[in-house]
């Protein structure tokens, strides 16, 4: 019966994409930035939760030759950018990006049953793609600052008055699409049309689906909306 028990819980995780090799071994990696978990590896699948900002998440797997990893947040499962975790190496945080299989992370795949679902291709779930965020609080856990350009450090966190908050939900945009994540710090291209809050200093837009507060001197993003 034990066996059975295994090889059936094997088969279930192998259909969702798994190699055998990320069924044996986890690794926790902590979220530089307030990290969205998203229902597939892109930013056109929907948000099913977030990892907060230094919180501790397990990864089960990275995706070879892209940015997205499969996390298991308290009991949230989904995929994370990866630019914005890091993990443990003799005593040094690295970025799972460059380096996920040295600290033991598996090479996973990930085969959508279902495409229209979460969007097969980035932009095609209404909107275009535009381009790419720039980069945010990569370096956060180690001693870095967000980006070379627009000088904030990473914890540059605005509280919006609800007013604002409630214009933002209540006032939605088509969402551009970028390359990257959402998160706190990140910079939106010049090609991206911020919309203005009235009686409010900031901006604001939808970026793969997320409402965001942005900087317009800077283009930096200041607040997600959730």
């Amino acid at each position: 019966m034990k066996k059975q028990i295994v090889l059936i819980a094997f088969a279930a995780l192998s259909s969702a994409g798994f190699s055998g090799a990320a069924l044996a071994q986890t690794t926790t990696a902590t979220a530089t930035a307030e990290l969205n978990i998203r229902s597939g590896p892109g930013p056109h699948f929907p948000s099913v939760g977030f990892i907060a900002a230094g919180g501790s998440t397990m990864v089960e797997g990275c995706l070879q030759g892209s940015k997205w990893c499969r996390v298991n947040y308290d009991g949230v499962v989904g995929w994370s950018y990866s630019d914005y975790l890091t993990a443990d190496l003799s005593g040094q945080a690295i970025v799972l990006t460059d380096r996920y299989p040295d600290v033991g992370v598996a090479t996973v795949t990930y085969e959508a049953s279902d495409a229209a679902a979460g969007g097969a291709v980035a932009g095609t779930v209404g909107g275009a793609v535009a381009g790419a965020l720039i980069g945010g609080p990569v370096g956060a856990a180690i001693g870095g600052v967000i980006g070379a350009t627009g000088g904030a450090t990473a914890g540059a966190v605005i509280d919006p008055p609800e007013v604002a908050r409630t214009y933002v939900t209540s006032n939605p945009l088509d969402p551009v699409y970028l390359d990257g994540e959402v998160v706190v710090g990140a910079g939106v291209p010049d090609t991206v049309t911020l919309q203005a809050i009235p009686d409010y200093d900031y901006r604001y837009v939808y970026i793969n689906g997320q409402a965001a507060l942005v900087d317009p001197s800077s283009r930096r993003i200041v607040y997600v909306v959730r």
